[in-house]
């Protein structure tokens, strides 16, 4: 199978690594810039350097790049791709991108469906690119109702292949919702922590929970605006609810209520303690 890559950066080259890792497939690549083609070509991670006419000698094309550049991309591009081959996209958002490339797509009568591997750093490039990225990653798949089933069978076996650790589906609209708590929130939140006049004076007073909490606030922030810009009323709904919720503990502490602050403390270690149960269950099987 033969398999094209737009984007080699951390995503799209950790694809490539890991499909030269786990796969017998030949895994070609794009990137505009022409070093990172250079080094892609050197690791081995891509047997060939390809244009846009090229894709229409690929089975499979996977776009890595930020959200309108993957709308824009796929749209100049309609001509290239090869008729009845299929096109995934990476990106964590996935009503916008789903709503503005499947019918154009379909008409050239090419089958997209919109993905997302939940995997990430906080370096960016392909430099920082591992074989090892998606080991504990699920691949989240948001099929329409008239995605072809066989297909879909097709994008799961890649992802399969890949050793992703869990397959995941749903509608573009609740991956939307969900990951607008799971990650965009803790993006949003992680940035505005570091915000802190304290920041500067923590060196010494750290540890684990100061980590955790920061470390995705660096980040790229055009890729982010751009997600947070195209989920908005999930994301507003998620920063609105833990505005609330913080100002319960706020209330609590400015009326020196500690029975009230304890009860707020263990409601919150309850709900963890349910979702990691909740985590540790395994899913039912794949339906189609």
């Amino acid at each position: 199978m033969n398999i094209a890559v737009i984007g080699l950066g951390l995503i799209g080259g950790s694809i490539c690594k890991t499909i030269r890792k786990n796969t017998s497939y030949s895994c070609w690549g794009l990137d505009s810039d022409i070093q990172t083609v250079q080094q892609a070509l050197e690791s081995g991670a891509i047997v060939r350097a390809i244009e846009p006419a090229d894709l229409r000698e690929a089975d499979l094309t996977i776009v890595c790049l930020h959200p309108q550049p993957t709308i824009d991309f796929i749209l100049q591009n309609l001509a290239n791709f090869q008729p009845s081959s299929t096109v995934i996209d990476v990106c964590g958002v996935k009503k916008a991108i789903v709503d503005a490339v499947t019918l154009p797509l379909s008409q050239h009568g090419v089958t997209f469906i919109g993905t997302h591997p939940m995997a990430g750093r906080e370096f960016s490039g392909f430099a920082y690119a591992q074989d090892t990225l998606f080991d504990t990653a699920s691949f989240i798949i948001t099929p329409l109702d008239d995605t072809p089933k066989d297909k879909l069978a097709f994008v799961e076996a890649f992802a399969q292949a890949l050793r992703f650790k869990e397959v995941v589906y749903a509608t573009p609209e609740h991956h939307d919702q969900v990951i607008a708590f799971t990650s965009q929130l803790a993006h949003v939140v992680s940035s505005a922590y570091v915000k802190s006049p304290s920041l500067l004076e923590q060196r010494g007073f750290s540890a684990g929970s100061f980590q955790d909490l920061t470390r995705v606030a660096k980040l790229n922030e055009s890729m982010w605006t751009s997600l947070f810009m195209m989920n908005k009323e999930p994301l507003l709904f998620e920063i609105e609810t833990i505005i609330q919720n913080l100002e319960e503990y706020r209330q609590a502490l400015q009326q020196e209520d500690a029975v009230m602050m304890c009860q707020l403390l263990r409601e919150g270690r309850i709900l963890k303690e349910k979702s990691l149960l909740q985590n540790s269950t395994p899913r039912p099987g794949t339906v189609f």
